[in-house]
Order: C-alpha cells, then structure tokens, then sequence
C-alpha cells in the first residue's frame, strides 16, 4: 500500500526536488521512512528530463550530505532520534548515491575515511561505515577502492571490542564491497594475502559475507574463483576442526556453496599442482564426487548435532557407510589433509556402537555391514597414501583408539580394520607402545568374549604392520605381556602358531636392544635374548638378598612366556630343517639356569630368598602355561605360591609318568601330618605362631581340593587322611585367629607384608577350613564314620549336622563373596539332612545363599562361579527330593528363588541357563551315590515342571541398544577357531536361546512309555496352554513381535515338540482347548502353529473330526476374526485324510462348510474358502464321488473364473499371493515336520522377528543335553528352506495389502537443504504480502514469522496453526505448495486460511531480510551464539521479523551476519536444542505477551 501511495504522490507532484527538501526539515521518524520510499521509488524509475534530473541530483546531494550523513553521526537531532528513522536513514543516504552516482559516492567514502583514521568513538565509526556501504557499488577511483578495502579489513581484525565492527563490517560492508567488481579483488587479497591474514574466525565471517562474489553462480572472473585458491582451502580446513561452533558452521556453508556450484558447472577444477588442496573437481566423475562431498557434510553436520535420538544416529550411520563404499570403490579425493577428518570425526562417529547393527536381511551371526567397509576402506585408503605418510596415519590411528574410553563393539571393529590391512612395516617402536596402549586403557568391558576378540586382532596388526628393524625384543616382549592368556593368547591356538610363524620368519632381524650383551652384531636372535632373560630374572641384586617382600609377578610370567614361545619358533624351525624331537633338548636349554636353582633347594641353606622365589615363580607359570591351566593365585605369600605348585606338578606327575606318584604320596602324607601337628599346637599371640597355623590350614585345604579332583590317584587311603577327617569332624568352625602381636618384632620390615591385611588372613583360614569340610563330607557322607554307632552318638552327629549348619549362615555374613562358595558345598551336604528337623533354619540358609547372589550380578569376575556353587546347593537333587516330599515353606521357598533367579535372568544374561542347564542334567542324567535315599532323580521334574514352562517361553526383548552386543557376539562365535578368543574363552552357554533350546532337548529325550515321563509331558502341555489363555486374556490384541506375541509363539512351538508323544485319550480331553486359542486374535505365526497343530492332530487320530466341524457351528460374530485359520486346515484337507478309509463323508461335509464361507461378504475369507475348495474338490474329483455331480458346473465354472480373473485391481494379484503362499503351495504339515520348521524356518516365513530365529547349529552347539538316540525330527525339505518370505499375511493381522514402496535404504535417509538451490525469479513480495492481507480482512500486526528454512510440513504446520492464534501479521515460507500437504493441514487446522501466508524461498532471503530492514523491522533469529540474548530478558521491538532455522543446520552461515539480535531460549535439561515448531510457539508467545502488556498499559 505504501508503494501504491509514494507511486501517486510522485505522479502528481510537480516539483519532485522540492518535496524530497521538504520532507527532509526536520528529519523525523516518519518524515524519514518517507523519504526513504519516495528516494527508492525515483532510483527505481525510469530516466527522467534532463533538467529535472539535474534538480533531483542536487536534492538528493543535499539530503545525503546535510541531512542522512549528521543524523547518523549523531548530530541534528541525534537526541531525539530512534532506531526507525536511523534505518530508514541509512535506506535514503543508499538511494541518494544511486541517484547521484560516482561523484556523491566518492565524497562519501572520503569523509567516511577520515573519520575512521580519526579514532573517533564506536557510534561515529558506524556511522562512517555505513556511509561506505552506502557509496562501495558506486566507487570507480583505484585509490579510494584500495583505501575502502583496506579500512573494512582493519575494522573485521580488530580484536577485543571490534566484534560488534567486525560483524557490521561482514554484514554490510563486504557484501557492498563485493558487489563492486574493481573492489572484490582488493578485498580478496587482503583478506588472504601473504601477510597480515586475519584469523580463521573473522577470515570466515568475512568469506561468508563475500560467498555470492566469490562463488558466482554464473561464470567466473578470472583469478576470483575461491576453489581455485589453496590458500582458501586451508583456510575452510582450519575452520572444520575450530573449537568454536559458529566458525565450523561458516566452514560448511562455504564448502557446500562450493559443492553446489561445481556440481551446477560440470567443469575441471583444480589448484596448483605443487600444492595439497582439500577440494578438486573432475566433470567424468561428477555424480560420484558429489555423492561423496554430500556425504562428508551430512556426516559432519550430524556430528555437530550431537544429538541422542535415533533418527541422527540413522544419518550417521548411513553417512559413514557411503562415505566409506565411496572411497572404497572410487578413487576420489586424497589427499594427507583428509586423514585429519578420517582420525578427527570420522572416528568420532565411528565411537557408537549402534552402528554397527545388522541389515535386516542379514543373518545372525554376518558381520555388520559397517565392519565390512571399515575393513574395506583402511586398507584402500591406505594403499592411496604415500610410503612416507602410510606410518604418521597409523600412528595417529591407534593413538586416537586411546585417547578416550572405548566401548567394546567399536574397539573391535576399529582393530578388525586394522588387522585386514595387508601387511607393510611402518610401525615402530612408538606404534607398538600405542597397541599396547590400546590393550591397557581401552579394555575396560565386561564384554570377555569382545575384549578377548580385540586383542587377537591387535597381535595380528602388530605382525603385519610392526617394521621389525625398529623393534626390540624386550619392547615385543613388552607387548605380548598385554595380551591376557584367558581371553586371547593361548598356546594352543591358531593365533598362537602365526606368533611362532613371524618370530621365526623375521628372527635375527629385530632392533639390538640397548641393555642386550650379544656382541657387535646389530639384530637379535629370539633364541639368545630368551637366554639372556632367564639368566638376568634369576640373578639377585646383593642389596635385596635378605628381602622378605615377594617378587612381582610380572616377570615370572614374562619370563616364561617368551620360553615357551621360544621352545615352540626353534621346534618349528626344525621342522622346516628336517629335524624332529628336538623341542625338548630347545628347552632344557633354557632351564638349566632354572634347574640349577630348584636342584639346590633342598641342599643350599644359603641360597637368598628372592632367587627361590623367583624360581618357584617363574616353576608355576610355566607350568600353567605348558597345560594350559590358568589358577587363579589370588594371595602372593610365599605359602600361597607354594601350595599353587603341588597340584600342578601333580598334574605333570599324571600326564607324564605315573610311576613318580609314589613320591608324591609320600609327601602329601607327610605335608598332611605336619599341617595338623601345627593346627593342634597351643594358641600363641605371635605372628609367626599364627602364620603357621593359617598355612597349615592352606595346606590341608590344598591337599583336599587335590583329592577331590584326581579320584584315581587314591590319596583317600594314606594313613593321615584318616586323621585328617577326625580333626575336621571335630573342630570349632569359623574360629577367629587372634590378631598378632608385634612386640617382639616390631624392628621387621615384613610387618606390614606379612599377607594383604590381617583381615584377608582370617577369611582366607576360615574358607580353607570349609574346603576341608567340603572333602570329608563328599568322601565320607557323615562325619561320625569310625566311631562308634549308638544311639548316643547318632544324635550328637544329628546335632552336630545342625551346628555346622548353624556355623555356615554365621560365616556367610563374615566371608568376603568370592569365598563362600565352599560353604555352599557344604549346606548342600547338610540341608537334605536337617530339612525335616529344621525346616526354619534351612529356609534362612536359603534366603541368606540368594542375598548373597543378588548382591554379586553386578559382579563379573566372581559372580558366575558364586552362582554356580549356589545353583548346586538350592537345586541339588535331594535338596529338592526332600522338599518336595514334605511340601512345606521349604518347597514354597525353592519356588520362589526359581521365580526370582528368572527375574534376574532378564536383567544379567545367563542366569537362567545355569539353574536349567544344571536341573535338566540332573534330572535327566542322575549321578545319585549310594547314601542317597532318592529312587528316581525325574521326580524332582514333576514337582518343579515351572522352571521348564518358564524355559520353554524365556527370552526377553532386546532394546535396540543390546541387539549390536548380541549381533557381535553371534558374529564372534561364528569365526570359530580363526579367532582364538573363541577356543580360549569358556562356553558359558549364556545366550537365552539356549535356555529354550535346553528345554527342549530335554523334552526331547521324554519317552512317551514311561508314565513319569508321560504324566510330566502332560502336564507341561495344560501349563502351556493355561500360560497362551493368560496373555490373550491380559491383552486381546497386541503388537507384532511384542513380547505377548512371542510368549504365544513359544508356547505353541513347545506345543508342537510335545503333540507326538501324546496319547488319544490326553489329545481328545485338550482338543477343545486347541480349537479355542484358534478363535483368538493371534498374530500370523501363532495361526500358522495353531492350525500346523490341528492338521497334525486330526491326521493321527482322524475320528476327532467331529470335534472339529462343530468349531464351524458358532456365529458369525465369533468366527469372523477366526474362519480363516479353520479355512487353513481344510486346505490340507488332503493330508488330514490320509490315514481313514472313509473319505467320501468327510469330503461330503468339509464341501459344505466351505461352500457356505466361499459367499461370505468378506473378500479375504473368500480367498480362503477358494483355496480350500480348490483343494477339497480336487480330492472330489480324484475320487469320484457321485453325490456331488449336480454341484460339478457350478463348482467348476466358479474355479474357473477365479483362475482367469482379469483386471490389474488387487482381487487378481491377491489371489496368486494366496496361492503362492508357502504355507498353502509348499508347506507339508507332516514332512516338514522338524525342529528347523518349528524354531528357524516358519518363524523366518511368517517373518517374526529374527531374534527368535533359533537354527539347527545352536541345537548342536548346546552340549550340556546330548540328542535322544536316532532323532530323526531335525531337518526340514530342502524345498521348504529354500523359500523366502511371502508377501501375503493373514488379513486379520491388520496388515494392508498395498504395495510397497521401493525406495532403497539410502534415498529414505534426509538430505540437508542447501538454502540457495531452487532459486526462482524474484516476485513483488510485498504486493503479495499486502493481496493476501487485504483478502482475509486481517489488519497488519508488527510480527513476521520466517520460516523459508524450515522444510518438515508438520512443523510448517503447527507454526501456521500458532501464528495465526497469536495474531502474527504473516507466515513466511519457502513455498506455497506446503498447504497441500495433509500432514501441514492435518496440523495447522485450517489456520492458512485466516493468515497472511508469503512465499519466500531460501534463495531470496537475503534479499528480503534487507528489504524488512529497511523497513524497520529488527531481524531476530533464534540461535544460540556468545552474544545472544535470554528470552526471558530480552523486550521484542514492535516491527519484529522472527527468523527461525532449519531443523537441523539452523540458520545458516550466511544468514547469521544480517540478523540484527539472536535470542536464545534458557535450558535446564541435557538434550541441546528443541524442536523448530516449539522454538518459534516459545518465541512467538513471549512476543504476543510483551505486546498485550504495553497496550494495557498505554490504555
């Protein structure tokens, strides 16, 4: 409007050069916007006469001169100025030197300059500046243009109070500047010249400023193309990694303005070529190039998001793996600059370990695709980097590995990567420290099996990357010492024979150490260093020869590690040679020192106590390593090593000559009478009295756990043994060892070493006491064996039982937890005893053993064994038998632990596995000895059936955060012995599959002819089915895959395994029952198992026919949800029949069930009904029956129109899906029947999700319960397993038939907006603005929504809904076509049709924003940046312009210099940033609030 009205004033106005003077005295607010218009309109219109011209010129010299140039200095009127009138001031002064030209510009720029060479205060250099950014596009004189060039790059380096200078500079200056061709070349050189370059931070403000002119859309100027710039180029990469967020933001916006405009132009483009660029472009691999720059900007950008929720963890991931497939397949950019983004963010991201999840058309157990590339990737972009760069990267690689904490999925994958790179030898020394380094610092996970995987892939990156010429041994040696024997490196290994293999290739090649004595030669031999460190660990400083303190252990084991792996290269290099057997004679060589000393033990009385030590040490290592044993030495008193050694060199007495066991007889019969003349001496106070007693206790305990253990070396019949048992019978358990005094030797240094602290002494004798008792309760049954038996003492032991059980809860509250696990093997001894007599106190070791384990389950290391020892005792088979006979609390009690140990299961993996793996096997399997009173161990199945019933049902639903553990683990396993950490670490079984597969092979080995068997089966079964009709009662519809659907999928897989080995008589009671769940709402694999169950059932005993029909008599309300599943069974009408003679009745009946259903109003029971009387009328055919001839035409000529439908509509197409469907064209009911169909090949057809997918080789891999004998029910047709899934679903499933779009994975993930792509010629926004007011018959309010960025419709939609109810004047958005969308409409509610709605796109803002500033309004944008304001205190002028950003870049670079004000909203939380719908409501809100309350207090 008010363009219509200065276009009319201008028309009819005689003198124009009058009214521009007489609107400019005095100069007021309004007076100035009008001025403005009415100059903007003249330098917009045509060329007027030459007079008038002339008079215009003049006016306008004298307003700029003499009215805009004093008010913006601040002079006329300055006090009674306003931000309005200064704005449309600084509009007229523009228009002016427009109408004036050059020679106005000129003088402008002249006095502008002498003002800023003045100092003069920061609103004099405003005012100075925006003179200049009035007369740039004008300028035509070089030395003004230089002088111009050179004050804004002074302005925009000024540190400390120039922010605001450099900003206005950047914003309105440069963009002027640039908009001058002589002016921009200035400009450019001194931004980027060879000297005085201004920081990156304002370097890149001002490039941004300046993108338009310096990254032309159109041709470029020779020398003004950026991208042609190295020295731009370093500049962007600078700005990528700076710590501010803004300079990175302003970094991408010029490299995707560059990507854009190279992409558009399809040219060559590259620097010079002596100089690394970061950027290059080549018209052959356009598309390729561009698809890889995207991709490096969306992975960037998602990592600036740093954001938690799933949809960036999406881009990531998605990013990276094209990323990588690009630089994999394509030789693309490279360059050493690259390696800073691929160390830098690329690994960041590479840090989350969801990641690296699973395709869904993956299998369980491949390796994620995220892990194939990475492999891929490091060692293409390896090759690409030259020879002398490939060792720098690396380095800085693994180094990266270290520099933060690791989870255990990354790590290993990242030294997976590592070890796929074909062998090259850049590392040295310092790349070694770094994998060890990685092996130290990063290995904290509870993950066994990850970590131990890592580790074998860092040894094998070693070998093939490590230079060997710049290595020592003792550095390798260093290293080796890193990896851990129980979880990687073990002798017996793969990975063990490729170390050997690459010692001996590269032997005599490695560094000369600097310490090393082998003479003038400069390589080591592996052999000779081995020698020097035997006899270097063997000698003993003079200084430390009466040193009480035990050696470490670190080189003890050392020490031997290098030995073994030395003995193990010489043997293989004998083997090469020819030679054999000469191992041994290799070894013994590096004994003898070793043998020297143990030989003199016994003969030197002077022989220094840290050289035996160390030698008894070094003894010990060996041989755990030789027999792969790996004890756990937990004290390191002399005492604990030396009792360590006895069962190990009973272990190497046995393997290797049983005739030296006589020896040892001898000795262990002399250790035992010793042990217990100590523990029967009188107390004493002193240490060394008390030290005594403890090691004779760990003797006797060492001794026990050794006749435990080797049962054919009957040490039970020594002598002493006999006295062994009388002393533990009657002994005070849990005595306390008084504390020692140090009176007498106080002067000791081996007070404070005597062990790990008095109290660990006193716990460690009394575990060792109840490790005794352990030995004499399992060898002798009953401590009063020997004595005599009356009636007398039977009580007293009776009593006594109860004693020690008594003293076993006492020691349970005193023993540390890694230590009670002997006392739980006792209790199981004495509970069976005392349950009838001491129900209470039985009930409490009960409750104590669980608070125990419970307390333990965040415990890794000593959790699982405690459990064990747990398990053993609460679920021992008498323990059971007994509570099970009286069925009291006890029983109640046992019941309740089976609940809660299930409970834990879902919480720690595992759990479940140990109760039912050790249940089943001694249920199954019974080892009863001949004290025990229990005739049938299955019993005890019966009476506990709930554990199976819960086992057969287990499993828990993985959050999407543990599928990647689980995935990996399979990936893990399924290596087999390539990855050593496999046969190192222990099968624990603790996968929940495996408590389901555990179930059912124990169900498996039930005989249908034993009547225990039979009772419990039945049983199982009625619980099962009491378990479906709970949760469909609880939930009559639910999700699919939710955790009802897989408890109902379970229930009727273990339903299926039972059905062969019920009886008629069973089946014929729970048949109802059967047909029931089939009236249920059940998602399609429960109907698959449901009518598979009933089709199996009616072919075996066909007379339940009957029963059958009758499930057709209900009404039409109850059947319409279930017709299809009995449609289903009578499409296998076929094999139900196979086993009757009379047929004809049954296909009688079964035509005219299915003709009723084949005119039901429903088209998918039609679909049904038509593919049972297919088949049914084929068996009516094939026999011939009479009765239905009259029915043939009609039957027939319906199947025949079915068959040739036409038409392309969904009733043809989903006919042939029905027919093609596995389990009507493929499935057969009673020849697929088998443990693949029932748990991995149906469950995969009906397209349940794949964590319940179990294969046959999990069946296998679980050992613990062996296969019946000749089980047949294993494997299914090949035809079967070939099948992949339909896309036909059972239509009261809810899914829709429609077909599916095919998108692929990548062209789903969403793009970032370039905001200046689509560009379209400029409308008159203004007019459009004002046409769409005037329709709606709004008034214009003061507030402008922008929301050009912002390319979501929902949130376009919630923001037109919110604008409107808050009065906005209008809505600007990038384009109108967004009203259509109905997810915009469904949201905004019809609000477009009440509010000024104003099409701007991303491309025009600019140019808009600066058109509003003109006009007054203050730009807001909502971001946060060091100078933004609180909402919360900032007051919204009137003529307010909110300018919100994308939802994920935010307001882009090149914006953020024209925003007048940014606003921020404060936060409490830790989710960095809100939604953009919610940020602007948030804003628009405040804004209205503001408003409302100056009007009431005008009012």
């Amino acid at each position: 409007m008010e363009v219509v009205l200065a276009d009319t004033l201008l028309s009819r106005c005689g003198d124009r050069a009058a009214l521009l003077r007489a609107l400019s005295a005095p100069l007021s607010a309004e007076r100035a916007e009008a001025l403005r218009l009415l100059l903007q309109r003249l330098a917009a219109g045509g060329p007027a006469a030459a007079g008038e011209a002339e008079a215009l010129r003049r006016a306008a010299w004298e307003v700029a001169l003499e009215r805009c140039r004093p008010l913006l200095r601040g002079g006329e009127g300055a006090a009674a100025g306003s931000a309005e009138r200064l704005r449309a001031a600084r509009g007229a002064l523009r228009h002016c030197v427009q109408l004036c030209g050059a020679p106005l510009a000129a003088r402008l720029a002249r006095d502008a300059l002498a003002e800023l060479a003045a100092g003069s205060g920061a609103a004099a250099q405003e005012a100075a500046v925006e003179a200049l950014v009035a007369a740039a596009p004008r300028l035509e004189e070089p030395e003004l243009l230089s002088r111009c060039a050179a004050a804004a790059l002074a302005l925009l380096r000024e540190e400390g109070e120039g922010e605001a200078a450099a900003a206005l500079v950047a914003g309105r200056l440069l963009p002027a500047l640039g908009a001058n061709g002589a002016a921009l070349p200035r400009v450019w050189e001194g931004l980027l010249g060879a000297g005085g370059a201004a920081r990156a931070g304002r370097a890149l403000l001002a490039l941004s400023a300046l993108a338009d002119a310096l990254l032309p859309r159109g041709p470029a100027e020779p020398g003004l193309d950026a991208r042609l710039c190295p020295r731009f180029w370093r500049l962007v990469q600078e700005g990528l990694t700076e710590r501010d967020g803004l300079c990175r933001k302003r970094a991408r916006y010029l490299l995707k303005r560059a990507l854009d405009l190279s992409g558009g132009q399809r040219a060559e483009l590259r620097c010079a070529p002596d100089e690394p660029s970061l950027f290059w472009w080549s018209a052959e691999k356009n598309e390729q190039l561009l698809q890889f720059w995207e991709t490096y900007i969306l992975i960037m950008e998602t990592l600036e998001g740093n954001q938690v929720g799933s949809e960036n963890k999406t881009l990531t991931k998605e990013g990276i793996l094209h990323f990588l497939e690009l630089y994999e397949t394509k030789h693309l950019p490279n360059s050493f600059v690259f390696s800073e983004f691929v160390i830098g963010p690329l690994m960041d991201a590479l840090s989350e370990s969801s990641l690296y999840s699973r395709t869904p058309g993956q299998s369980i157990g491949a390796c994620p695709p995220l892990g194939m590339k990475l492999q891929k990737f490091l060692a293409t972009y390896l090759t690409l980097l030259p020879e002398e760069e490939k060792g720098s990267f690396l380095l800085k690689f693994i180094q990266k590995m270290t520099s933060r904490h690791w989870c255990a999925v990354p790590i290993l994958f990242l030294s997976m990567a590592l070890a796929s790179i074909p062998a090259c030898k850049v590392l040295g020394a310092e790349g070694l420290h770094a994998l060890r380094d990685v092996l130290q610092c990063t290995m904290i996970t509870h993950q066994i099996l990850l970590r131990g995987a890592a580790q074998c892939y860092l040894l094998q990156t070693t070998m093939h990357l490590t230079d060997v010429e710049k290595v020592s041994f003792p550095e390798v040696s260093s290293f080796l010492l890193s990896l851990r024997p129980e979880e990687s490196l073990r002798r017996d290994t793969l990975l063990w024979t490729e170390l050997c293999s690459w010692l001996q290739v590269n032997d005599r090649r490695f560094r000369k150490s600097g310490t090393s004595d082998f003479g003038h030669q400069e390589a080591s031999s592996l052999c000779q260093y081995v020698h020097s460190l035997v006899g270097e660990y063997l000698k003993t400083p003079a200084s430390e020869r009466e040193n009480c303190f035990m050696p470490d252990w670190f080189e003890a084991k050392l020490v031997s590690t290098m030995i073994l792996l030395a003995a193990d290269v010489e043997q293989m290099k004998n083997k090469c040679s020819g030679k054999s057997n000469i191992e041994w004679i290799e070894l013994e060589a590096f004994l003898n020192p070793l043998l020297d000393v143990l030989m003199k033990l016994g003969s030197n009385a002077y022989i220094p106590t840290l050289k035996a030590d160390k030698s008894l040490q070094l003894l010990l290592k060996l041989l755990q390593t030789r027999w792969l044993k790996c004890s756990n030495v937990g004290d390191l008193d002399r005492c604990d090593l030396y009792l360590a050694l006895i069962p190990e060199l009973m272990n190497l007495c046995l393997k290797v000559n049983l005739k030296k066991m006589s020896s040892i007889r001898n000795f262990l019969s002399s250790l035992i009478s010793a042990s217990i003349r100590n523990l029967q001496e009188r107390n004493s106070e002193k240490l060394k009295d008390q030290i005594r007693k403890v090691a004779g206790m760990a003797s006797l305990a060492a001794v026990c756990e050794i006749m435990d253990g080797e049962l054919e070396v009957h040490l039970e019949s020594l002598p002493s043994v006999d006295a062994l048992k009388k002393l533990i019978s009657f002994s005070r358990f849990n005595e306390v060892l008084k504390k020692p005094s140090y009176i007498e030797e106080k002067n000791s240094s081996c007070e404070e070493k005597t062990s790990q602290g008095w109290g660990k002494i006193v716990a460690r004798y009394v575990r060792d006491q109840w490790i005794c008792l352990r030995f004499v309760l399992n060898s002798f049954g009953t401590l009063a064996q020997g004595c005599e038996e009356t009636s007398v003492m039977s009580l007293s032991m009776a009593e006594r039982s109860k004693e020690i059980l008594q003293s076993a809860l006492e020691v349970l509250s005193i023993l540390p937890s890694d230590q009670v696990s002997p006392v739980f093997d006792c209790m199981k001894v004495l509970v069976p005893k005392l349950l009838d007599s001491s129900e209470a106190l039985c009930i409490e070791a009960f409750d104590l053993a669980w608070k125990i384990i419970s307390s333990l389950s965040n415990t890794q290391l000593i959790f699982w064994a405690n459990l064990k020892a747990f398990v053993q005792f609460i679920f021992d088979t008498e323990v059971l038998a007994v509570a099970a006979s009286a069925k009291g609390q006890a029983y109640t009690k046992i019941k309740e632990v089976i609940f809660k140990l299930i409970d834990l299961s879902t919480t720690k993996t595992g759990v479940f596995n140990v109760v039912l793996s050790h249940c089943c096997q001694s249920w199954i399997f019974p080892t009863v000895d001949e004290r025990s009173a229990l005739t049938n161990a299955f019993l005890n199945a019966g009476n506990y059936s709930e554990l199976i019933t819960e086992a057969c049902v287990f499993g828990t639903v993985f959050r999407k955060d543990q599928r990647p553990i689980q995935d990996v683990h399979a990936f893990i396993e399924n290596l087999g012995e390539k990855c050593a950490a496999n046969v190192v670490a222990e099968s624990t079984n603790r996968d929940d599959h495996f408590v389901r597969i555990c179930a059912v092979k124990f169900l498996c080995l039930l005989d249908g002819t034993n009547i225990l068997h039979k009772t419990f089966m039945e049983d199982i079964f009625i619980k099962l089915l009491d378990k479906d009709e709970l949760v469909s009662r609880s939930r009559t519809r639910y999700y699919a895959n939710s955790l009802q659907h897989r408890i109902k999928n379970r229930v009727w897989q273990t339903l299926l395994v039972l059905l062969p080995k019920l009886n008629q008589n069973f089946l014929s009671g729970t048949l109802d029952r059967v047909f029931q769940a089939g009236f249920s709402n059940n998602q399609a694999s429960v109907k698959y198992f449901i009518e598979w169950i009933v089709i199996l059932t009616l072919h075996k005993y066909p007379q339940f026919l009957d029963k059958f029909w009758d499930c057709f008599c209900y009404d039409e309300e109850k059947l319409k949800k279930s017709i299809c599943t009995f449609l289903s069974v009578l499409a296998h009408f076929d094999i139900i029949l196979q086993n009757t003679s009379e047929k004809k009745p049954a296909l009688k009946k079964a035509l005219i069930v299915v003709l009723q259903w084949c005119f039901s109003h429903n088209f998918s029971v039609r679909l049904y009904a038509l593919i049972a009387l297919k088949k049914i009328w084929a068996m009516c055919r094939m026999l011939h029956v009479e009765e239905f001839e009259a029915l043939t035409p009609v039957i027939e000529s319906s199947l025949q129109q079915v068959e040739n439908m036409h038409g392309t509509g969904n009733a043809r197409r989903n006919w042939q899906r029905i027919q093609d469907h596995f389990f009507f064209a493929t499935f057969h009911p009673v020849e697929d029947y088998s443990l693949e169909t029932i748990f991995y090949i149906l469950p995969r057809l009906s397209e349940l999700a794949e964590d319940e997918w179990i294969s046959l080789s999990r069946f296998d891999r679980f050992t613990d319960i062996p296969w019946p004998a000749a089980f047949q029910w294993c494997h299914s047709r090949t035809e079967l397993r070939e099948l992949k899934p339909s896309d036909w679903t059972q239509q009261d499933m809810g899914s829709h038939l429609a077909e599916a779009d095919s998108q692929t994975e990548w062209t789903d993930v969403q793009k970032k907006i370039i905001p200046w792509k689509n560009s379209t010629p400029s409308l008159d926004l203004e007019m459009a603005f004002q046409d769409r007011a005037a329709k709606l018959g709004k008034s214009n309010s003061r507030l402008i929504v922008v929301a050009s960025l912002i390319d979501k419709p929902t949130n376009l939609g919630g923001l037109c809904r919110t604008s409107e109810i808050f009065g906005a004047s209008a809505l600007v958005v990038g384009s109108l076509h967004y009203i259509q969308d109905k997810q915009f409409q469904h949201l905004s509610v019809s609000a477009e049709q009440w509010l000024p709605l104003v099409e701007v796109k991303p491309s025009q803002l600019v140019d808009y924003l600066q058109e509003k500033k003109t006009e007054g309004y203050t730009i807001i944008g909502v971001e946060q940046t060091a100078k933004s304001f609180d909402l919360t205190e900032y007051c919204f002028p009137e003529k307010s312009l909110l300018l919100l950003g994308n939802e994920h870049e935010g307001i882009p670079a090149n914006l953020i210099h024209h925003l007048d004000v940014c606003v921020e909203i404060p936060q409490q939380g830790i989710i960095r940033s809100l939604n953009v719908h919610v940020s602007g409501a948030l804003l628009i809100w405040e804004y209205t609030r503001q408003q409302v309350i100056k009007q009431k207090q005008q009012q």
